[in-house]
C-alpha cells in the first residue's frame, strides 16, 4: 500500500490523500489550498497524477479546503463516483458553484482593473474551474448515509460516522484488502468540539490499523462556553451601546453562521442581550441555513428547541437574510447598531470584504473573529494586529477594534482531540498527524506519544509518500 500526501500535510488546508494498492486507487478528500500568495499556484499544480486511473473518491465534508478541487478533478478527466453524506451533497451543490462564481468574478475584476490602467492583462490568473464545470462535477456525487457499510469496489468497504464538525461531516472507517490481508484505515476529517450547541458530538472509533487525525487546534484549549458567551455579550454591549458602532462578524457560510445565529438567539431568549436584528449577508449562508433546517435529525435537541422559539418570537430575534447586491450595498449606510454576519470566514472572498472596507476605518465599529484564520489570509493579518490592510487595491487603515473569540471553534481543541483518540482500545500501527500548521502538528504528535504512549506517530510532509 502506498499513501501520498497531496495536501493538509504540515498545513491546515488542501486536504488530499491518495491511497494505492495493486488492485485499487482512490482519493480521500480533494480540497483547495487557501491563504497566502502561493495558494493559487499550489491549486494549479495540485493533483499531479493521472486522475483517470482513480476508482473512486471519498469526501469527509463540504468545506472548500476538503472539497474545493473536485471540479478541477473532473476538468482533468476524472469521471468516477464521489461518495459523501446526503447533507454534504446538499451543501456542495451550493459551495462548489459559489467557489467557481467567486473565481470567475475575481478574474473579471482583475481584467477590468488592468484595462482601466491600460496595463498588460498577461499573467491574470484564470479560474481553476468555471460554474459550468462545477455543475458537471455535481453529477458524480453519490450519497452514503451515516452508519451504512458500503462497497465501492471489490476489496474495499467504508462506513461514514458523524464527525460533529459541520452538517454532514464524516469520519471515514475504511477496510482495505491488500496482499490478502485486510487493514482498517480511519480518516478523522475535521472533528467537532463535543457538547456544542447545534450539532451532535463526534462519534468515537475504537480501532484502526492506520489513522489519519487532524490537529488544527492540537496546540491549544478553547475557552469554555460560559466565558465565551460573556465575551460576546461584552463585545456587543461595548460596540452597540458604548461606541454606538457596528459589529461585523466574518463567518463561514456553512457551520459558523448557523452556530452564531444559535448563540445570539439563545442569549436574547435568556435576556442576556437586548432584542437584536442580525443581517446575514451571504446568499450561500442563507441557502446553507435552509439546508440545515432540512436535516433536523442531524441537529442537537437544544438546537431544535431554539429554532422553534425564534420562529415564535421574531420580534425579539429578527434574522434578515440579505439576498441581492443592492440590499447588501444598503448596509453600507448603517453607521451604528448593525450586526452583520457575512462570508467568507477568513475574510479573503465574498461580501465580507466590502463590509470590512466600510467599517475597518471607523473606530466605533468592531470586528468579531470567531473561527480559525489560516496563515496568509486577511483574517489572520487582522488577528495578528495589522494596522493597515489592502482591500480592492486600496490601503485601508484599521481603526476598528478586532476581537477574537476562540470558544466557538468548530474544530476539536487539544483536550477534545486527545479524548477522541483515547477511545481507541489500542494504538494504531501507524498514526499520521495531518490538518495542522507544521509547528502545531509536530507539537501534537509529541503529545500523542507522551500522553497516550503511542510510538508510531508521524507528521507527513507535503507531497511525501509512504509505503506500508
Amino acid at each position: 500500500m502506498k499513501i501520498s500526501f497531496y495536501g493538509a500535510a504540515g498545513e491546515v488546508t488542501g486536504s488530499c490523500f491518495l491511497i494505492e494498492t495493486e488492485a485499487v486507487r482512490f482519493l480521500v478528500d480533494c480540497g483547495m489550498f487557501q491563504g497566502g500568495r502561493d495558494a493559487y499556484p499550489k491549486n494549479l499544480a495540485a493533483l499531479p497524477f493521472d486522475v483517470r486511473q482513480l476508482d473512486f473518491v471519498l469526501i469527509t465534508h463540504a468545506h472548500i479546503d476538503h472539497s474545493g478541487l473536485l471540479p478541477r478533478l473532473t476538468v482533468l478527466g476524472y469521471r468516477g463516483p464521489i461518495y459523501t453524506t446526503p447533507a454534504s451533497i446538499d451543501l456542495l451543490q451550493v459551495l462548489l458553484l459559489d467557489s467557481a462564481h467567486i473565481q470567475e468574478k475575481e478574474s473579471e475584476w482583475l481584467l477590468r482593473h488592468r484595462h482601466r490602467r491600460s496595463a498588460s492583462v498577461r499573467g491574470i490568473p484564470a479560474p481553476l474551474y468555471t460554474v459550468t464545470q462545477a455543475q458537471a462535477c455535481l453529477q458524480q456525487f453519490r450519497p452514503v448515509s451515516y452508519g451504512e457499510r458500503f462497497t465501492p469496489v471489490p476489496g474495499v468497504d467504508f462506513c461514514l460516522r458523524d464527525a460533529g464538525h459541520i452538517l454532514g461531516s464524516a469520519i471515514i472507517e475504511l477496510w482495505l484488502v491488500d496482499g490478502g490481508k485486510t487493514r482498517k484505515l480511519v480518516f478523522s476529517g475535521d472533528l467537532g468540539q463535543p457538547n456544542r450547541p447545534v450539532l451532535r458530538n463526534p462519534e468515537l472509533i475504537e480501532e484502526a490499523d492506520i489513522l489519519f487525525v487532524e490537529s488544527t487546534y492540537g496546540n491549544r484549549l478553547h475557552k469554555n462556553m460560559d466565558e465565551t458567551l460573556d465575551e460576546i455579550i461584552e463585545v456587543f454591549h461595548y460596540t452597540l451601546h458604548k461606541k454606538r458602532g457596528n459589529v461585523i462578524i466574518p463567518a463561514f457560510a456553512v457551520g459558523r453562521t448557523q452556530e452564531m445565529l444559535h448563540v445570539l438567539t439563545d442569549l436574547v431568549r435568556h435576556g442576556r442581550m437586548a432584542p437584536l436584528t442580525v443581517y446575514v449577508d451571504s446568499p450561500m449562508a442563507s441557502t446553507a441555513t435552509q439546508i440545515t433546517m432540512r436535516h433536523p435529525a442531524l441537529l442537537s435537541g437544544e438546537a431544535q428547541t431554539l429554532i422553534s422559539w425564534q420562529q415564535r418570537n421574531p420580534d425579539k430575534m429578527r434574522i434578515e437574510f440579505v439576498a441581492d447586491v443592492e440590499a447588501s450595498m444598503r448596509l453600507n449606510d448603517l453607521r451604528h447598531g448593525a450586526v452583520i454576519l457575512s462570508a467568507s470566514g477568513m475574510c479573503d472572498a465574498g461580501r465580507i470584504k466590502y463590509h470590512l472596507r466600510n467599517n475597518l476605518p471607523h473606530s466605533e465599529s468592531s470586528v468579531l473573529i470567531t473561527g480559525f484564520q489560516a496563515a496568509g489570509t486577511l483574517g489572520r493579518r487582522l488577528v495578528d494586529g495589522a494596522r493597515v490592510v489592502r482591500l480592492f487595491g486600496q490601503q485601508i487603515t484599521v481603526r476598528a477594534d478586532i476581537f477574537t473569540i476562540g470558544g466557538l471553534s468548530a474544530h476539536a481543541d487539544q483536550a477534545a482531540l486527545l479524548g477522541w483518540l483515547g477511545a481507541f482500545r489500542k494504538p494504531p500501527q501507524k498514526t499520521f498527524i495531518v490538518h495542522g500548521e507544521l509547528e502545531t502538528a509536530n507539537l501534537f504528535a509529541d503529545i500523542v506519544r507522551d500522553r497516550l504512549g503511542w510510538a508510531n506517530v508521524a507528521v507527513p510532509a507535503y507531497k511525501s509518500q509512504v509505503i506500508l
